[in-house]
């Protein structure tokens, strides 16, 4: 199955819909069947579960960067910096190793071990 995701204003993930992989034989042809199916002329970007297109699995709200060819999950952290290869957002700060639970604290840029 063929996966493909309905860019709204600003490229921002709007929806996925799974096409047929018998009907989306390119991209364009999953793209013209969307359009035909809904009668419109929304733009739509074939996404991957596996990450081989497009660097991630697009999701709702997921920006799709066109110089980057890549849907970009949204930021959650505003100190948290993309990661150009991988277009994930990371912390500044690396996740502890050392097993224990942790969560981000924005206002000091640190991670928080989990107390239960």
């Amino acid at each position: 199955m063929a996966h493909f995701a309905k860019l709204g204003i600003g490229n921002i993930v709007e929806k996925v819909e799974v096409v047929s992989n018998d009907i989306a034989t390119t991209e364009q042809a999953g793209v013209d069947f969307l359009n035909k199916l809904y009668n419109t002329r929304d733009v739509w970007k074939q996404t991957s579960y596996n990450n081989n297109i497009r660097k991630n699995y697009a999701g709702i709200n997921y920006k799709y960067d066109q110089t980057r060819d890549a849907f970009i999950p949204p930021q959650h952290f505003n100190s948290w910096i993309l990661n150009e290869t991988t277009c994930q957002w990371e912390a500044p700060v690396a996740y502890p190793d050392d097993g224990k639970e942790y969560k981000w604290n924005e206002s000091t840029k640190s991670w928080d071990e989990v107390v239960s």
